[in-house]
């Protein structure tokens, strides 16, 4: 590994998608980048992930019927999270949807495609950082809920890992505290 991809690494930084605005990546570039994002370890070679791309029109639709699925879950939603909800998609200019696509025939565990669709999300999130832009990688209770996973076209075998916003930051995203290597990083013995 070279100091490159380390100093990348120590960089890394989610940037709020309400600070991310155009441009996004170009269909390019976006190529480019999730060609690379894609290459992740796969046991069984089974590639149980799939990416949705959401921009322009398409995406603040998606983001309106988000919020019409909250009200409907929860019809007691102040204003405020009702606000919140229908602006959600409103900030980035692009958002990938990484999910699951989990093969229950399969021999490879479910947990071990999970694990694969998750190093395709946090390859977008470095990738995008290395191409200038900033991204954040979002759940809440869309990724968890079947009528939005309905929505995204997705059958039963398959479910969210992330909302992925990415666009130009409009501010540096501060360093946040990170665990002290004493506290994570131990030498097991027999």
């Amino acid at each position: 590994m070279t100091q490159t991809t380390l100093e990348l690494l120590d960089r890394r930084r989610s940037v709020p998608s309400r600070q991310l605005g155009e441009p996004a990546p170009d269909e390019t570039t976006l190529k480019r980048l999730l060609e690379a994002a894609i290459r992740v370890p796969d046991h069984g070679k089974l590639e149980p992930f799939r990416i949705r791309v959401l921009r322009g029109e398409a995406k603040r639709h998606f983001g309106a019927q988000l919020a019409k699925l909250a009200v409907e879950a929860n019809p007691d939603l102040s204003e405020s999270k009702r606000e919140k909800e229908l602006r959600r998609y409103d900030h980035a200019p692009l958002v990938l949807v990484v999910s699951a696509k989990i093969d229950d025939e399969s021999k490879v565990p479910e947990l071990e495609q999970n694990l694969t669709a998750g190093c395709v999300a946090y390859n977008v999130l470095l990738g995008a950082q290395a191409l200038g832009y900033g991204a954040q990688w979002l759940t809440g209770w869309a990724a968890y809920d079947r009528n939005v996973a309905k929505l995204l076209g997705m059958k039963k075998s398959e479910h969210v890992i992330g909302f992925i916003h990415i666009g130009t930051p409009s501010m540096d995203a501060p360093e946040r505290e990170r665990p002290a290597y004493d506290d994570i990083v131990s030498v097991w013995t027999p």
